[in-house]
């Protein structure tokens, strides 16, 4: 890993929304931890307003990155036909947004992996000559063959560990279920790539398997879309690639330290989109532990992190938790904090400090639980229970309107008619294109903050 200078690390800071009171006896504390980084590259997460351009548009400034971009070339590629030209024409201006030093290759996935460019094992130097010959080498691609998915990642992770950068990124695009390997094959493929680099997942038109893309993405800590319309791809690619461009530091962690007799419960990452993160803790010294959260450039997300502490009386109150951002040293020293906040506990007699509830933990309360019922309605329609699928899908829809998540809502409607929002009264439409549906599947898990 290269070494981090001050210089290069985007400044952290660390922000704790909660109601610290309990009652006498009270053991659960719940906090929103608000992580904002500023003065790296491009927004990554949330936006951050007046946030800077993206130095992917600056010519000529080299970049602590590599990125290979895995395009899926099995038979289904070739209908229509437009679908594997779209992808060709996605991956060239992915190419044209690499900053100029920045290592890449390209990947052909099929039922195995073959190098498409620059070929040998290695990684090329994006300048304008390999993005020339990057660009020739994609015209030759043709679709033919199966699907075998962790054979993609494993290639992409050999080539990728070649590289002494700090910031390694996968770009993976795929139009159908990963039919030519087991689950349990792709399971170890991304358990042998986690923490080793993040990858981004597309599902191209809608024979691909939601679980399986969602799954990629949240196992390698990055993002997961539908492209329905092949022709979206080369706007779907330039945008992840300039996103990748942004980021300027990697292997963030939020450590996690609790006092004696006090343990974390649970850890989420609420914003810009739910993801667990309880069981990917890693021991990081007594009463301490890590949770990765990938590699970030100019941009804010949300933890929801709640804690069992030991009951205590009126008057009592402690340290909770402290939650710091660190980053590991590449010598293979101490890590290095970049940024920290503190998770409170106060025990009061005081029942209307001790009920309130505080907005943010509230609202991503609220948020967690729509990703949930929006997953479980789908599910149970897809199984023929309508009448949990009725339940479930108008529950999501309560919470989308009483939120503000407009952009759920209007995912919902198109696979329910809304009689009320405010009561959650639906209908389920008798008919939803599988696009509408999947739509809303893979993007459940988006949320939006807290109107100030």
């Amino acid at each position: 890993m290269a070494n981090f200078s001050k210089s290069s690390v985007p400044q952290f800071s660390v922000e704790v929304y909660q109601n610290e009171f309990l009652p006498e006896g009270g053991r659960e504390v719940n906090a929103i931890v608000t992580v904002t980084s500023t003065g790296g590259g491009t927004r990554g997460g949330v936006p951050l307003t007046g946030a800077s351009a993206s130095p992917a548009s600056i010519p000529g400034q080299r970049t602590d990155a590599a990125v290979v971009v895995m395009v899926d070339c099995s038979g289904s590629m070739d209908y229509p036909p437009t679908k594997m030209r779209n992808a060709r024409d996605a991956t060239a201006a992915a190419i044209d947004t690499l900053r100029d030093g920045t290592a890449f290759a390209v990947v052909s996935g099929t039922h195995t992996a073959a190098e498409v460019y620059p070929g040998g094992g290695r990684l090329a130097t994006a300048d304008a000559t390999t993005r020339a010959g990057a660009k020739e080498a994609l015209r030759r691609l043709s679709a033919g063959g199966g699907t075998a998915i962790g054979t993609w990642l494993r290639l992409a992770d050999r080539l990728l560990g070649d590289a002494d950068v700090s910031i390694r990124h996968g770009i993976l695009l795929t139009d159908g279920r990963n039919e030519h390997e087991t689950p349990e094959d792709l399971r170890a493929a991304l358990d042998a790539c986690a923490g080793r680099f993040t990858c981004d997942a597309r599902g191209v038109g809608t024979d691909w398997e939601v679980k399986e893309v969602t799954g990629i993405a949240s196992a390698l800590l990055g993002t997961a879309d539908i492209v329905a319309d092949p022709s979206g791809l080369a706007a779907d690619f330039t945008g992840m690639m300039e996103n990748a461009m942004g980021k300027e530091v990697a292997d963030v962690a939020l450590r996690l330290w609790t006092p004696v007799g006090a343990e974390i419960a649970f850890v989420k990452q609420v914003a810009p989109t739910v993801e667990e993160l309880t069981g990917r803790r890693t021991e990081a010294g007594p009463r301490a532990g890590d949770y990765p959260t990938g590699s970030w450039g100019d941009e804010s997300r949300d933890y929801h992190v709640c804690v069992r502490v030991p009951e205590a009386g009126v008057g009592r109150e402690m340290l909770a938790a402290r939650a710091s951002l660190i980053i590991p040293d590449p010598a293979g020293g101490t890590p290095r904090p970049l940024a920290q906040g503190l998770v409170r506990a106060v025990w009061t007699d005081d029942m209307a400090a001790s009920t309130s509830i505080n907005p943010q933990v509230a609202h991503y309360t609220g948020q967690a639980e729509l990703a949930h019922v929006i997953q479980q309605g789908l599910d149970a329609r897809k199984s023929g229970d309508f009448d949990s699928a009725t339940a479930k899908l108008g529950r999501a829809v309560q919470l989308a309107a009483a939120s503000g998540n407009e952009d759920t809502a209007k995912l919902l409607a198109k696979v329910v008619d809304v009689v009320d929002a405010t009561t959650g009264t639906v209908r389920l439409k008798a008919r939803v294109t599988e696009a509408d549906e999947m739509t809303l599947e893979t993007r459940s898990t988006k949320t939006v903050r807290v109107k100030k």
